[in-house]
């Protein structure tokens, strides 16, 4: 229904008003196509708030707004900084383990949001808290806040991070 939608709203060129479309259409244009209307960085600010789950996961769609995105943010290694976390919001969840673990504690809040990880992801998410060089400290050091910050990663958890956290 939403690519039908594109094709219609797209018929005559890109509307000036794109921004009054529901975040969803944008995953299916490009940030080219949305170029005439703002820069890509607004664009993948709007898809990062988007529902990317009504694109399959690991689809070559979803996988080409990855790329694309990481492009328009000129980022170029897996590194991804606090900015852009933000500004990719839920693409993060798409981001590789490599990602997670360069990126330290800066993807930990953006991935509290997502539906669930690969393993690999999981094995990243575990490292880093682990570590415990992120802004919520060793898991030794939580309090019932910082739990509910990470509520979403929680699953993700082992017994080695869960038995260090204070009653």
């Amino acid at each position: 229904q939403l690519s039908c939608l594109v094709k219609m709203v797209t018929l005559h060129g890109i509307p000036e008003d794109l921004e009054s479309y529901p975040k969803e259409l944008l995953l299916f244009l490009s940030p080219s196509d949305y170029a005439a209307t703002g820069s890509c960085v607004q664009y993948v600010a709007n898809i990062g708030k988007a529902n990317l789950d009504v694109l399959q996961r690991e689809s070559p769609q979803r996988q080409q707004l990855l790329l694309e995105a990481l492009a328009c943010l000129k980022i170029p290694g897996t590194q991804v900084n606090e900015e852009n976390a933000e500004i990719l919001g839920r693409l993060v969840c798409d981001l590789g383990g490599e990602y997670i673990r360069s990126s330290g504690g800066n993807l930990l809040k953006q991935l509290t949001e997502c539906e669930s990880f690969l393993p690999e992801q999981e094995e990243a998410i575990r490292s880093v808290i682990s570590s415990g060089n992120t802004t919520f400290g060793p898991p030794e050091a939580w309090s019932a806040l910082t739990l509910n910050e990470l509520s979403g990663l929680i699953p993700v958890f082992d017994h080695s991070i869960l038995q260090k956290i204070p009653e």
